[in-house]
């Protein structure tokens, strides 16, 4: 039996067997702390990434759209994120509503800076 199965990035994925997915979740955020998602709050942001295991990407969109690994700081901090710029927190994972509302409470709290 081969089965066609939709992923959420739009392709399609033609498989033998069933499809079967993850649960996924994702909110739109504002960096809204004066100095923006610099190193100390781009560290914070990870090691709350890391307590899942459902995996995490920071998508900012734009003139020039860009993603991140949201359990890598180095790839965090090349979303050049500040303060104004709207991010895309996602998770694909069985702990991902979890994940993804823990990520945005940072973001709410300006990451204790403010």
């Amino acid at each position: 039996m081969t089965a066609a199965c939709r992923l959420s990035t739009g392709y399609w994925l033609l498989t033998t067997g069933y499809c079967s997915f993850m649960p996924t979740a994702s909110r739109d955020i504002v960096v809204t702390n004066k100095l923006g998602l610099h190193a100390r709050p781009a560290m914070q942001f990870v090691d709350v990434a890391n307590q899942f295991a459902s995996a995490i990407t920071v998508r900012r969109g734009g003139d020039e759209p860009t993603e991140a690994d949201g359990k890598s700081v180095m790839q965090m901090l090349t979303l050049e994120a500040f303060e104004g710029t709207p991010l895309r927190i996602e998770a694909d994972g069985d702990d991902a509503d979890e994940a993804v509302q823990k990520l945005a409470e940072l973001f709410a709290s300006k990451f204790g800076e403010e």
